[in-house]
């Protein structure tokens, strides 16, 4: 089954930037789309960027123009970028993906969690 690895969590200060990475290891018919969540303390995990096979991106408004998503569809990884970061990021970002597996004729699909990786912002 498929798998979601995170990695590039840490602590910076404000202003500064940070790179996630998530990789996706395991078989699979396909992986699409993949994305990032975060949940900061005390708050419901909310969407943070989202892209397709096809790089079709979406941003949640807070990080837009801030943070950059990206894939590599032959390693099955996605990045985001984070520039500006501030307080009010610091949170545990998830990697997530919705991942079709399977063998042809009984293919099923399902969600995929990475185990999240902690973003502190110090002020």
């Amino acid at each position: 089954q498929v798998q979601l690895v995170e990695s590039g969590g840490g602590l910076v200060q404000a202003g500064g930037s940070l790179r996630l990475s998530c990789a996706a290891s395991g078989s699979s018919f396909s992986i699409d789309p993949m994305g990032w969540y975060r949940q900061a303390p005390g708050k419901q995990r909310e969407l943070v960027a989202r892209i397709s096979s096809g790089s079709a991106v979406s941003y949640s408004d807070s990080v837009k123009g801030r943070f950059t998503i990206s894939r590599d569809n032959a390693k099955n990884t996605v990045y985001l970028q984070m520039n500006s970061l501030r307080p009010e990021d610091t949170a545990v970002y998830y990697c997530n993906a919705l991942v079709v597996e399977g063998a042809p004729g009984s293919y099923t699909s399902r969600e995929v969690w990475g185990q999240g990786t902690l973003v502190t912002v110090s002020s």
